[in-house]
C-alpha cells in the first residue's frame, strides 16, 4: 500500500490531486506548475502501479508530452495512450520489470522549440535558422521560441530526475532509467540518450518526425540529424533505442529517413538486442496508433 507523507505534501505545493488525469490501473500523482530554473514550469504526472510499495525497487520511464499518456480529459485528442493499461498488462504477465512512469506535460507553443534537438540547430547558418523560424504550420511559426532543448533536458535531469528520485522508490542507474515520445518527443528522446548517456540507457522514439519541421526535398535538417548522430551515439554496451513509424499523414515521409538512421546504428554496432526499428503499415501519426503499439516499445526497453 502506498504510504505518502502529509508533511512532504505541505512542503510541497505542487501536488495537486484534483486535476490528475484518470487511470484505469494504479493511480497517478499530478505535480502542478513544477517549477524549473531552466524552462516554464509544466505539469507533472507520476504513475505508480497498483501495489507499488516502497519496499520495492522501480525502473523509471520519463514520457514527454505527458498530458496524452493516460485519458482524454488533459488532451485535445480524442484519446490518449492508455499506457497505465499495456504496463499493467505487461507487468501481470511478469514480462517487464517494476516501473514507474512520470509524465511530462509539453507547453503548447513551446514544444516544438523545447523538443527541436538543439546542438544539430545551432550548427546552421544565421541565414538557415533563420529560415527555419518562418516555417509555418497553418498560420502559426512552427518554432514559437528559440530552439532550447538542451535546457529541457537540464530541467529533466538537473531538476525533475532528483525530485522524482527523492521522492519515489527508484532504481536510479542507467539500466533502470527511459525516456520516450512520439513525434518530435521521438526527436528529444533520442537526444537526451546522447546528451546525458549516463544517466538514460534508452529511449523510445515513436514516429520521430525527422524532418524537424515541414518535409522538404532536400532533407537539410534530418541530414543535421544524421551528422550529430555519427558522432554522439553512445555506447551500444549499455543502451537500447527502439525506432518506429507508419504509413500515413505524416508518417509517410519518414521510411527513407528512418532507415538512413538504421545503417547508421548497424555501423555503431547495435544490433537486434539493443536496436529495433519496426514500420506498421496502415498506422497513422496519432494517439490512435500509437496506444495500440505502444507494448512493443515498453517490452523492448524494460524487458526483464
Amino acid at each position: 500500500m502506498l504510504k505518502f507523507s502529509f508533511l512532504a505534501v505541505l512542503l510541497l505545493p505542487l501536488f495537486v490531486i484534483a486535476q490528475a488525469p484518470k487511470v484505469s490501473f494504479g493511480i497517478i500523482q499530478h505535480f502542478q506548475n513544477f517549477e524549473s530554473k531552466f524552462v516554464v514550469p509544466r505539469n507533472v504526472d507520476v504513475w505508480l502501479p497498483s501495489g507499488y510499495d516502497k519496499k520495492n525497487k522501480y525502473a523509471v520511464l520519463y514520457m514527454n508530452d505527458g498530458e496524452e499518456m493516460f485519458d482524454t480529459s488533459t488532451t485535445s485528442v480524442k484519446k490518449g495512450w492508455g499506457i497505465d493499461e499495456t504496463i499493467t498488462t505487461l507487468l501481470n504477465d511478469d514480462k517487464i520489470k517494476k516501473c514507474i512512469v512520470v509524465a511530462i506535460w509539453s507547453k503548447g507553443g513551446l514544444r516544438h522549440g523545447e523538443y527541436f534537438p538543439q546542438k544539430p540547430f545551432e550548427n546552421f547558418s544565421t541565414i538557415q535558422k533563420d529560415s527555419m523560424y518562418q516555417v509555418k504550420f497553418s498560420i502559426k511559426p512552427m518554432l514559437e521560441i528559440k530552439v532550447k532543448s538542451d535546457e529541457y533536458l537540464k530541467f529533466l535531469v538537473k531538476e525533475l530526475k532528483p525530485f522524482i528520485d527523492k521522492n519515489y522508490s527508484t532504481l536510479k542507474d542507467i539500466k533502470n532509467t527511459f525516456i520516450g515520445g512520439a513525434s518530435m518527443g521521438g526527436l528529444i528522446s533520442w537526444y537526451a540518450v546522447c546528451e546525458y548517456p549516463n544517466v538514460f540507457g534508452g529511449a523510445a522514439c515513436v514516429s520521430t518526425h525527422w524532418p524537424g519541421l515541414m518535409p522538404n526535398k532536400n532533407n537539410l535538417i534530418s541530414n543535421a540529424f544524421n551528422e550529430y548522430l555519427q558522432t554522439n551515439v553512445p555506447s551500444a554496451k549499455n543502451h537500447k533505442f527502439y525506432f518506429d513509424y507508419g504509413t500515413i499523414q505524416a508518417d509517410w515521409f519518414y521510411k527513407p529517413l528512418q532507415t538512413k538512421v538504421d545503417l547508421l546504428f548497424e555501423k555503431k554496432g547495435y544490433a537486434v538486442e539493443n536496436y529495433l526499428s519496426k514500420e506498421f503499415k496502415g498506422d497513422d501519426h496519432s494517439n490512435k496508433s500509437w496506444r495500440k503499439r505502444v507494448d512493443i516499445p515498453l517490452l523492448f526497453l524494460l524487458k526483464k
